[in-house]
């Protein structure tokens, strides 16, 4: 049915039916509240008791002591060494016995991960949850600026660090122990041998409350630089019971899974770093990503799950992958930016046997907040992201009027639910942008939902480029271009990009006697920021469109990028 349809469909429907609520799309026309049409059962449902902390919650949920003995947990794609539940929970209780006798880690400390994927990562997450600590982590690719910068907002104590990443911390003067011992450091402790040097004991009750901080994960958020999103503990044991809930609809209890994803990321650190140990499943881990691994990976440990971002599903689609066997594979999921229909019709042509489930969620929610349940209504609605998960309520706000939209009208996406984040830390102001008086979460994402309560993603409001699954704030690259000395004025729009969903594009106003290039802006730029983060081209132009309050007019920026011809102007 055409969107028109719908509309036409919904509208004949209303004026019929005298009830409020809409059980076919979720709809309360009195609340203006769309309501998830998937409830948990009764052993589902979120744990509420105080006193629970996810690491304890996590741990309860590994397989009986027995099977764990022979159960792998986790498997290192590059060196195939394996890791049983049970030797996770002994490395677990272990590093938590260190960091609190041995090295004075206690509640409410910050403790800074800058790592890459490791056989370690889960276990420096919840030992430091164990203790009532609180986890902040980083992308390895940031530099020392930036470093600094989460380091000293995030108030953290203490560091753990790669081999490769340790000078990045060192400036900060935050004590740091090294994941592994460097070659050439015979000297410096390690996480390695912090457990291998210390028996679990028994510690001390930190006292925790589900409303208690839990990690302090940065994103850019919805309106403007990078701030720290506060999970509490209620927010991660949310968003465990949730992924939970849908590895049990979907039988992927004995599946295999592919981490390739960072565990500094929410999607990660949700998927990888806590909540598939409660489904006790076997995860192959990737130290990063490389396209031939993966597809090696895949054929020697026979995967069978995958959850991806959108640029790894478009090189499955446009890379030939015949060489390789991957008849193992039977689900792939796609989160993080939004996936086109285009490539997942292409994706679903080239591997008809392959599921494909496109979800959508941001940091502020955990990384969840809408999933397809099955295969069938994924393949129906290829342009949709599903339906809202349970315990998870929604409005779609105009953003003119405020009025909250009914289904085929678009608006502003609103979400309500227990993996909403506390808010940022320390910005008050951005907190109260964010979420409103009554806990509503304002995502910045322009959206509808069908008459069936399928949602579609239509545009971001907020101005945040979304670069190969990271976020990229405009303000950030703008205020490191006007630190130029021959740049007058700047702005930066998203131009679209097949292989990583956008790139950062910057328009400059050059001094009048400079001859600063295009490079050199590139060049200025790469040095201060983050890979992900570079401006990709540069446009010279006379004068910045602004409103008459001084706000940039990025459309007129980016219909004029649409339509340019030359790189100057």
């Amino acid at each position: 049915m055409s969107r028109e349809g719908w509309i036409a469909d919904v509208e004949d429907r209303t004026g019929s039916d005298p009830s409020p609520y809409d059980r076919r799309s979720g709809f309360d026309s009195l609340t203006g509240i769309y309501h998830s049409l998937v409830q948990f059962g009764e052993d589902q449902k979120i744990p509420t008791r105080a006193g629970l902390d996810t690491a304890t919650f996590v741990l309860s949920q590994f397989p009986h002591p027995k099977e764990a003995e022979s159960r792998v947990a986790l498997i290192d794609s590059a060196t195939n060494c394996r890791v049983t539940y049970a030797q996770l929970r002994h490395s677990i209780d272990s590093l938590a016995t260190g960091l609190y006798h041995v090295l004075g880690v206690s509640k409410g400390d910050v403790v800074f991960v800058l790592s890459p994927n490791t056989l370690l990562y889960p276990t420096i997450c919840l030992a430091v949850l164990s203790i009532g600590a609180i986890l902040t982590t980083a992308n390895p690719l940031n530099t020392e600026s930036e470093i600094a910068k989460q380091v000293h907002d995030s108030g953290a104590k203490f560091g753990i660090a790669s081999p490769a990443e340790v000078h990045k911390l060192i400036p900060t003067g935050v004590r740091t122990l090294v994941t592994s011992r460097p070659t050439d450091d015979n000297n410096t402790l390690t996480i390695e041998e912090l457990i291998d040097g210390c028996y679990p004991m028994e510690l001390p009750n930190p006292g925790i409350d589900q409303t208690d901080t839990a990690a302090i994960l940065y994103s850019s958020g919805t309106t403007g630089t990078s701030k720290g999103v506060i999970i509490t503990h209620a927010n991660f044991l949310s968003i465990i019971k949730l992924l939970k809930w849908s590895v049990d609809v979907t039988s992927s209890q004995n599946d295999v899974f592919l981490c390739f994803i960072p565990m500094f990321h929410i999607y990660g650190l949700g998927f990888f770093g806590l909540g598939l140990f409660c489904s006790g499943v076997t995860t192959v881990l990737m130290p990063k990503f490389d396209f031939r691994l993966m597809l090696e990976a895949v054929q020697t440990h026979r995967v069978s799950n995958i959850p991806a971002v959108p640029p790894v599903i478009l090189g499955l689609v446009k890379n030939n992958t015949d060489s390789f066997d991957l008849s193992s594979l039977r689900r792939v999921g796609s989160g993080a930016a939004a996936l086109s229909k285009e490539v997942a019709d292409g994706f679903r042509e080239k591997f008809p046997f392959v599921e494909l489930r496109p979800g959508y969620g941001l940091t502020e929610s955990c990384g969840a907040a809408t999933y397809f349940v099955s295969d069938e209504e994924a393949r129906a609605r290829s342009s949709s992201s599903g339906r809202l998960l349970p315990s998870i309520n929604a409005k779609v706000v105009d953003v003119e009027s405020g009025l909250a939209m009914p289904p085929c009208k678009d608006g502003e996406l609103w979400l309500k639910c227990p993996v909403v984040m506390k808010g940022y830390l320390g910005n008050e102001v951005a907190t109260a942008a964010t979420i409103d008086s009554d806990g509503w979460l304002r995502t910045g994402d322009l959206c509808y939902f069908d008459q069936d309560g399928y949602i579609y993603i239509v545009d971001r409001i907020k101005e945040l480029i979304k670069h190969n699954g990271y976020q990229v704030a405009p303000s950030e690259l703008e205020a490191i271009l006007l630190s130029h000395p021959q740049i007058l004025d700047s702005a930066v729009i998203p131009i679209e990009d097949d292989e990583t969903g956008q790139i950062p594009k910057a328009y400059v106003v050059r001094a009048a006697d400079s001859e600063l290039t295009e490079d050199q802006v590139i060049q200025f730029v790469a040095s201060q920021v983050a890979p992900y983060k570079k401006v990709r081209r540069v446009s010279f132009i006379s004068a910045i469109p602004r409103s008459a309050a001084g706000k940039i007019l990025r459309k007129e920026l980016v219909f004029l990028s649409k339509h340019q011809v030359n790189s100057k102007l």
